[in-house]
């Protein structure tokens, strides 16, 4: 198609809630095209919804593409600081006809259109000839033929004209709508490709019908690509009130940003090579639009969870520390400042990092280290009381630990020999162990765990379980 030799595309979203889920893919399908093209990444800011809007909302935009490493080439321009393009565009349509005024309350039309077989307005203000002062205006629609939405990912798309209502394009205020005021915007920033979500396609020839009467029938029109919607394992549609879709909190409970970029690009597209695990690099040569599936993607939060212990894992140990850090120091952490020992944790960040999916997972792993006595999970408390061998288990560690070589094999060896004395498996043997020192089931390595915690402290915790065993937590 004609245009610009580079392509220029635009994430356009609205400042109304915190960043969605499938917001962040559509921006990251726009960002991979124009890298991988060599074109023009730009952001605006529909914020033209004044009563929805809020500025905290802009900054979360803002910070989010940050985060992801998806910083525009161009932008924000927001909306609403174009009044006057979207003005002199009104002017422009009012004075070819391709707009009316109309009066028509939402009660009145229904009333009237009620029994008709096609819903909708009725175009009952296109002769009345109103004024265009205090009135909505409305689009013109051509009562024959349709417009056809060549779309990458879908296809052609056929949409009469006799199934579109003539829409309001300005409300009774001046204020335009979306549609109106995306064409303008887009005629003005030379979009060449509108790489946008499927729920936006219903639009798309009110937006072709507004884009002919501004530019002309010939004008060159942008390629359109509708992405995918994002359903949950119900296949119903993401959902805000329903199902956990802000990147914030994702970012926020320690995902890290290059696994859910990662994970992103694989919603509704897929590596010709059959690649999971992604570098920026790879993605942006590999991603095509036409590649792009049109089928319902399915963000499971399971495999984002995998993809980001992947991540974790592949890291060298300093730079898991690092990452880790802002979840170690308050407010996160559960410990007193002044008792983290950062070189006690970096000795144990590479048995951490081995089970841990997301960074929130981290303080729960280490913090019998840094607390002054460890959170006892009740559950796994349960399973020490309801083995009457426990006590002699807790006894017989006392014994042994007091004298044996404070090494993890060592440990590890002797733990075995009170296990083969009790007639049980090691498994079994390190359940009263491990709850009184961690508090929990499950963690790190128990035996490296036990010589990183040094003897003293290990020998006071089983004490301490031994007589609540013995006596009760009172």
């Amino acid at each position: 198609m004609a245009g610009p030799a580079t392509p220029r595309v635009r994430f356009a979203p609205s400042p109304t809630g915190y960043f969605h889920v499938g917001s962040a893919r559509t921006a990251l399908f726009n960002w991979l095209f124009a890298r991988g093209a060599g074109g023009t990444f730009i952001l605006r800011i529909e914020d033209t919804d004044v009563e929805r809007n809020r500025e905290e909302w802009v900054d979360g935009i803002l910070s989010a593409l940050a985060w992801l490493g998806m910083a525009p080439d161009e932008g924000p321009v927001r909306q609403s600081t174009r009044h006057d393009l979207y003005e002199a565009a009104v002017d422009k349509l009012w004075a070819s006809g391709a707009v009316y005024a109309c009066d028509c309350t939402r009660d009145e039309i229904q009333a009237r259109t009620k029994d008709n077989p096609t819903p909708g307005y009725d175009g009952y203000c296109r002769a009345r000839g109103l004024p265009r002062e205090g009135n909505a205006l409305r689009f013109r629609v051509p009562d024959e033929g349709a417009t056809v939405v060549h779309d990458i990912v879908r296809g052609d798309v056929v949409f009469p004209h006799n199934a579109i209502e003539d829409f309001v394009a300005v409300k009774s205020n001046g204020a335009p709508l979306f549609v109106l005021a995306n064409v303008v915007d887009d005629i003005d920033m030379a979009i060449t490709h509108v790489i946008r979500g499927e729920d936006l396609l219903p639009s798309t020839p009110k937006g072709l019908l507004v884009w002919s009467a501004l530019a002309g029938p010939d004008a060159p029109v942008p390629a359109f690509a509708h992405l995918p919607m994002l359903v949950n394992e119900k296949r119903q549609k993401l959902s805000k009130r329903r199902d956990p879709v802000a990147v914030e909190d994702y970012r926020d409970e320690g995902y890290l940003a290059e696994a859910m970029r990662n994970y992103l690009a694989l919603l509704g597209w897929s590596d010709p090579e059959g690649r999971e695990i992604l570098t920026v690099d790879d993605m942006v040569g590999a991603f095509r639009l036409d590649h792009v599936n049109h089928a319902p993607a399915f963000f499971d939060v399971d495999k984002l969870r995998w993809m980001n212990g992947e991540y974790l894992r592949a890291m060298p140990v300093d730079a898991f520390v690092d990452e880790a850090r802002p979840w170690l120091e308050a407010p996160r952490a559960p410990w007193p400042r002044e008792r983290f020992d950062e070189a006690v944790f970096r000795t144990m960040a590479p048995l951490v990092q081995e089970r841990v999916t997301v960074l929130d997972e981290v303080p729960g792993m280490v913090d019998f280290l840094f607390l002054e006595a460890p959170v006892i999970d009740e559950v796994s408390w349960a399973a020490v009381t309801a083995d009457e061998r426990s006590g002699a288990l807790l006894e017989a560690a006392i014994a042994t630990y007091r004298s044996c070589e404070w090494t993890a094999d060592a440990l590890h060896e002797a733990t075995r020999r009170l296990a083969d004395e009790a007639g049980i498996k090691l498994k079994r043997a390190q359940v009263p162990v491990r709850v009184a020192v961690t508090g929990r089931r499950v963690g790190p390595p128990l035996f490296q765990s036990l010589e990183v915690f040094g003897r003293e402290a290990v020998l006071e915790r089983l004490g301490t379980a031994l007589d609540r065993l013995r006596h009760g937590p009172g």
